[in-house]
């Protein structure tokens, strides 16, 4: 805290040497007014709902403050601290944080996932490696099986924490399930890159090693723990008949010959079955080779779990979508797929997973032609491998809060433990169970939120309290539309696998960032520092700490509290600071 001078005491020996009119003749630091306070001002940094939101539990708002300065370097190790995938989560990820963002309401939210990409891409084109502590380096080797984006994730939070840890996966390259978003989304370069930065960092990696097959759980055992992150690479079954037929191409196999370069015929009519992501990008891929393209979906668009502008982007490259339609029999001619019969559905009572159940309408079937029928109906994971001591139900291994399964040290995360179905939510999966593994082989005791909420690697000092529209001084903010995001246009991408959506310049990123409300978190504005009548506002020693109050002075009016646009100050009952 900076010191203010030193009060001087004046005494008057005569009248003659007072004053003409009343007038402060030395400083008024000699009436401390804090003793008039009863409530005190505080600085409280909050929770930004958008980090709230993120499943990956990255600091949004910090990394867009720094973008907002142009220390782009500095907002992308904000985000690897927390994300080792943010080329590929810039690209790919639903973005529930655009969900919750304040700035909605005076001109639409921020594009989160534009900035994380245009740091990643700044990272690339700069040839940024990933930033790593300086730890000392633990003896203990940590096995990871399953190099998606939980385990790839887990793997390198661990070694920022200085283990050894070695990498197991089924396939001959590692990625899991991200190598099978298609290239018009996702480029694969993008993808390499990101999980060579993990790799240099010493993370060892082992393909074509397959659980249950190739290794078991006994043979890990000299590990100081396990971490099972293998995924669900199962696709759900039709479940009617004719399933078996010629033609009848699971979403995931589909993907997965594509990604690899295979040719697949699919004939004219592609029918494909289900309303999630993988749905849109077997019917978008399938539309890139030349396909006339239907969805059947069971539901309506309101539930629709895909995310919304991949299924507006299907919609303008010639898809079509037949809602609250359900597929009862595959139709075959000689072995092979001549087309479908299916039924209308009616929306009923809501089911378990919240959404309205979809119920047959009696008499309403019919039939359509089609050469190719591709089931997207979800995945489920091949659970062959455990044993009698690793509990499983309905599909999942059973985990608590610590991502520690029924069988210590053998931790599990991902979508074969929470069956949270994104790459964002998986990568937070990875990254709890790192977190939790260190606290265990440290013999430390750490609370851990649910299974729902992020968790973070390097959290900052805030108040869990999330901060809502209606708590900001929306007088110092004016409505900004959020800018549009560039993409090739339809005509052309059904042409090619080339990237669709071609992200933010500079000059977008950085306006963009501004626009930003710093909802809850100080950003250095000064309005507490030029309101307070009190000069009881004082710039405060650190980066960490801008400003202070000094208590002799502060009134406790409370003008700075309601001055803060972004409410970072709280305002509290003196009697709590008194001394006992």
């Amino acid at each position: 805290m900076k010191k203010q001078t030193e009060a001087r005491v004046i005494t008057f020996t005569s009248e003659a040497e007072m004053p003409m009119m009343p007038a402060s003749m030395a400083s008024t630091l000699y009436n401390k007014t804090g003793s008039w306070r009863y409530m005190r001002p505080l600085y409280v940094n909050k929770t930004p709902p958008c980090n709230a939101a993120c499943p990956a539990g990255e600091d949004i708002v910090m990394y867009l403050q720094l973008t907002a300065q142009g220390r782009y370097a500095e907002a992308w190790e904000t985000i690897v601290r927390e994300n080792p995938f943010p080329g590929v989560c810039g690209r790919v990820c639903p973005h529930p944080c655009e969900s919750e963002c304040n700035r909605e309401h005076l001109g639409g939210a921020i594009a989160i996932h534009c900035q994380e990409r245009f740091l990643a891409d700044y990272a690339a084109a700069h040839d940024l490696g990933l930033p790593m502590p300086d730890v000392p380096q633990r003896g203990e080797h940590v096995a990871v099986v399953g190099a998606g984006p939980a385990g790839l994730s887990c793997a390198y939070h661990l070694r920022r924490m200085g283990y050894q840890v070695t990498v197991f996966d089924a396939g001959d390259k590692p990625g899991g399930m991200m190598r099978l978003i298609p290239e018009y989304r996702l480029p694969k370069e993008v993808l390499e890159r990101e999980i060579a930065a993990i790799v240099a960092t010493g993370v060892e990696v082992k393909t074509g090693v397959r659980l249950g097959v190739d290794v078991s759980l006994d043979d890990l055992k000299d590990y100081a723990a396990v971490f099972l992150a293998v995924g669900q690479s199962r696709s759900r079954r039709l479940g009617v008949p004719g399933e078996e037929a010629t033609g009848v191409l699971p979403g995931i196999d589909f993907l997965a010959r594509v990604a690899r370069g295979q040719r697949v015929g699919l004939g004219e009519k592609v029918a494909v079955i289900g309303g999630g992501n993988t749905a849109m990008d077997a019917a978008r891929t399938a539309r890139r080779l030349g396909a006339d393209v239907t969805i059947f979906y069971r539901r309506s668009r309101a539930e629709m779990p895909a995310i919304d502008e991949e299924v507006n982007e299907a919609l303008d490259e010639g898809v079509r979508i037949e809602f609250l339609r359900a597929p009862v029999a595959v139709l075959t001619e000689n072995g092979h797929v001549r087309g479908l019969r299916l039924t209308e559905m009616e929306l009923g009572a809501p089911d378990e997973s919240g959404r309205r159940r979809p119920l047959p309408v009696a008499g309403s079937e019919y039939e359509v032609a089609c050469d190719t029928v591709i089931p997207a109906l979800g995945q489920v994971a091949d659970l062959s491998f455990l044993d009698a001591e690793v509990k499983s139900e309905r599909g999942r291994i059973i985990t608590d809060e610590k991502a520690a399964t029924t069988r210590p040290p053998i931790f599990a995360g991902g979508d074969v433990a929470t069956g949270f179905g994104t790459v964002t939510a998986a990568v937070g999966s990875g990254k709890r169970a790192a977190l939790a593994i260190d606290c265990f082989l440290r013999g430390v005791e750490r609370t851990f939120p649910d299974l729902a909420q992020n968790v973070q690697a390097a959290p900052r000092p805030h108040d869990a309290a999330v901060v809502r529209f209606e708590d900001l001084n929306t007088a110092y903010f004016e409505e900004e539309p959020r800018p549009r995001q560039e993409q090739r246009p339809a005509a052309e991408r059904v042409t090619t696998f080339e990237e669709v959506n071609l992200g933010y310049g500079e000059d977008a990123a950085l306006a963009e960032a501004q626009r930003c409300f710093s909802c809850g978190t100080c950003n250095e504005c000064d309005n507490c520092l030029i309101f307070c009548p009190d000069v009881a506002v004082l710039r405060g020693p650190s980066d960490d700490e801008p400003f202070v109050f000094n208590y002799d002075y502060c009134k406790g009016c409370g003008i700075c509290v309601s001055e803060c646009p972004r409410h970072a100050i709280s305002f509290e009952e003196e009697v709590k600071f008194a001394e006992t």
